[in-house]
C-alpha cells in the first residue's frame, strides 16, 4: 500500500516537472519568435535615428542619457512586482481575489511613478547631463507611470502563464511605434523628435499590455486601499525591487558614466551598440515571466532538485542561444554597425564585448530568478558588488584610455568590457549562492557549443573575407546562424531541449 502511494506521489511529480518545463518551454518559444519582430523593428529605428540629417550620434546620445534616468526610475517604482508579484499571488492563490492582490502592489508604484515623473520634469538635470534639451524633452517624464504599469501587468499575465501579451507589447508594438514616430518626427518637430517617439511608443506598448491584464483579471472586488499594508508590502518587496533594479543598471551604468566623461556622439554610437547586443538579451527576458512561477511552485512544496533542474535547462538554452546571436552579430560587427551609419563603425569593438557580456551573464540571470525568492539579502550584496565593480572598472577604464590619449570610441569598448567583467563575476557567484542552498549544481555549460561555434567562425570569416558588406550581411547572418544551430540540435539538445520546438497540445 505504502509503495503503491510512493509510486503514485512519484509519478504525479514526474508529470508536474514535465509540465513545467512544457511550459517554460512554451514561454520561450513564444518568446523566442517576438525577439525575430524585436530585431525587425529595432534596426530602422536605429538607421532612422543614426542616418537622419537631423539626428545622428549626438542627437540619439542626448536621447540614451535621458533613457537611462527614465528607465531606472521606472525599475525603482515598481517596487519589486516585476519578479515578487508572482510570490504574492503564488502564497495568496484561493484566499484573496488576484485583482486585489495586484491592486496593492500597483497602487504604491502608480504614487512612486508620478511623484518621480513630477520631480524630474522640476529637475530635469539629471536626465541631461550637457544640459541641451527642449520643452518637448522635458516631457519624456510623462513615460514613467505607464511604464511602471506596463511591468506590473505584464508579470501578472506570466503568472497565469500568458507570455503572448509580453511579446506584442514589448516586440511589435513598441519597438514599430519608436520606428514610425521618430520617421515621422522629422518633418513634424525635428528637435524633439526622438522624444515624442519614445513617449507614444511606451503610450502604445501600455495599452496593449493593458486590455489583456483587464480581461484576464478584471477589477478588484471588496478593494480598498489599505496604506499600512502597502507599506508593509514596499518594505518587504525592497530587496526585489533593488535587484531588480541593480540587473537593469548593470546594462546603463556605462551610458551614464560616457554621458559625463565623453562626447554625445560617442555616447550615441555606444548606446546604438548597446541596442543590437541588447537584442539577445531579450532572449533571457523571455523565460523570466514563466521561470518565476514555476519556482515559486517549486519552493513550497521544496522541491529543490526540480528547481535545479530547471534552472540548468533554461540557463543552458539562453546560453545556447545568445552565443550564437553573439557570433552572427559580433563577426560581421562592421557590417551590422555600419547599417546605423558610417560614423558608427568605429563602435564594433564595443560591440562585441556587449554581445559577450550578454552570454556570460546568463548563468547569473538564471541563478537570480531562484535567488530572489531563497536568498533575498545575499543575492542583493552580490548584485550591488557586481555594479560597483563595473562603475569602478567602467571609470578606471575610461580615465585610463583618455590619459593613453585614445579617442572616445576606445572609451566606450573600455566601457562594455568592463560589463563584461562583472557580469561574469555575478555569473560565478550566484551560481554557487544557489548551488549551495538547492545542494545541487547548477552549470549552463556544455562543451558541444565550442564544437557549433566553430563551423560559424569560419563561415563568419568567409563571409567578412570574400564577400561585399551588402552580401555579408544578407548571406552571412543567416550562415552562421544556420551552421552553429545545425551543430547544436545534432551535438547538444536531448528530448528536454528539444521541446523548446515542439508545440504542446492544450490541455
Amino acid at each position: 500500500m505504502t509503495e503503491g502511494i510512493v509510486g503514485r506521489d512519484a509519478a504525479e511529480q514526474g508529470a508536474r516537472e514535465r509540465d513545467d518545463i512544457a511550459a517554460l518551454a512554451k514561454g520561450g518559444r513564444t518568446n523566442l519568435f517576438g525577439f525575430f519582430l524585436r530585431l525587425a523593428a529595432r534596426i530602422p529605428f536605429l538607421f532612422i535615428a543614426g542616418r537622419a540629417s537631423v539626428y545622428g550620434p549626438a542627437a540619439l546620445g542626448r536621447f540614451a542619457s535621458a533613457l537611462v534616468v527614465i528607465e531606472l526610475t521606472s525599475m525603482i517604482c515598481t517596487m519589486g512586482e516585476k519578479r515578487g508579484l508572482a510570490q504574492r499571488l503564488s502564497d495568496t492563490e484561493g484566499q484573496v481575489h488576484p485583482a486585489n492582490v495586484i491592486a496593492d502592489g500597483m497602487i504604491i508604484a502608480l504614487m512612486a511613478s508620478c511623484a518621480a515623473a513630477l520631480f524630474f520634469w522640476f529637475v530635469p538635470a539629471p536626465m541631461f547631463p550637457g544640459g541641451h534639451y527642449t520643452q518637448i524633452d522635458r516631457l519624456m517624464v510623462i513615460a514613467i507611470p505607464p511604464l511602471t504599469m506596463t511591468e506590473i501587468w505584464l508579470a501578472a499575465l506570466a503568472y497565469r502563464l500568458r507570455v503572448t501579451p509580453t511579446v506584442w507589447s514589448r516586440a511589435i508594438v513598441e519597438p514599430w511605434a519608436i520606428s514610425i514616430l521618430a520617421g515621422a518626427m522629422i518633418w513634424l518637430a525635428p528637435a524633439s523628435g526622438l522624444s515624442i517617439a519614445y513617449i507614444g511608443s511606451v503610450l502604445a506598448a501600455a495599452i496593449t499590455a493593458f486590455i489583456p491584464f483587464f480581461r484576464e483579471y478584471g477589477i478588484p472586488q471588496g478593494w480598498r486601499p489599505r496604506f499600512t499594508d502597502m507599506r508593509k508590502l514596499a518594505l518587504r518587496s525592497a530587496p526585489i525591487a533593488l535587484a531588480d533594479t541593480i540587473e537593469w543598471a548593470t546594462r546603463r551604468v556605462d551610458i551614464f558614466l560616457l554621458g559625463f566623461l565623453a562626447p554625445s556622439s560617442a555616447v550615441g554610437v555606444y548606446y546604438a551598440a548597446q541596442q543590437v547586443a541588447s537584442l539577445p538579451q531579450k532572449l533571457k527576458t523571455s523565460f523570466e515571466p514563466v521561470l518565476g512561477p514555476v519556482i515559486t511552485r517549486n519552493l513550497k512544496q521544496k522541491d529543490y532538485a526540480a528547481i535545479a533542474r530547471q534552472v540548468c535547462q533554461v540557463g543552458f538554452w539562453i546560453t545556447a542561444a545568445q552565443a550564437g546571436i553573439a557570433l552572427a552579430l559580433g563577426i560581421p560587427g562592421e557590417g551590422v554597425m555600419g547599417l546605423v551609419g558610417r560614423e558608427f563603425v568605429g563602435g564594433t569593438g564595443a560591440l562585441v564585448f556587449l554581445l559577450a557580456a550578454e552570454v556570460v551573464a546568463a548563468t547569473a540571470v538564471v541563478s537570480e530568478a531562484a535567488l530572489v525568492y531563497v536568498a533575498r539579502m545575499r543575492n542583493l550584496v552580490v548584485s550591488i558588488s557586481t555594479i560597483a565593480l563595473q562603475a569602478v572598472l567602467t571609470l578606471g577604464g575610461i580615465l585610463v584610455m583618455q590619459k593613453l590619449g585614445y579617442n572616445p570610441l576606445f572609451q566606450a569598448a573600455t566601457a562594455a568590457a568592463a560589463l563584461m567583467l562583472a557580469l561574469g563575476f555575478a555569473s560565478l557567484v550566484k551560481s554557487k549562492m544557489l548551488a549551495d542552498f538547492l545542494g545541487e549544481p547548477i552549470n549552463n555549460w556544455r562543451w558541444a557549443l565550442v564544437w557549433a561555434a566553430a563551423p560559424a567562425v569560419v563561415m563568419g570569416y568567409l563571409a567578412t573575407e570574400f564577400l561585399p558588406e551588402w552580401a555579408e550581411l544578407a548571406f552571412g547572418i543567416p550562415a552562421i546562424l544556420g551552421s552553429y544551430f545545425l551543430v547544436i540540435w545534432k551535438k547538444a539538445f536531448g528530448p528536454e531541449d528539444r521541446k523548446l520546438f515542439q508545440k504542446t497540445k492544450e490541455a
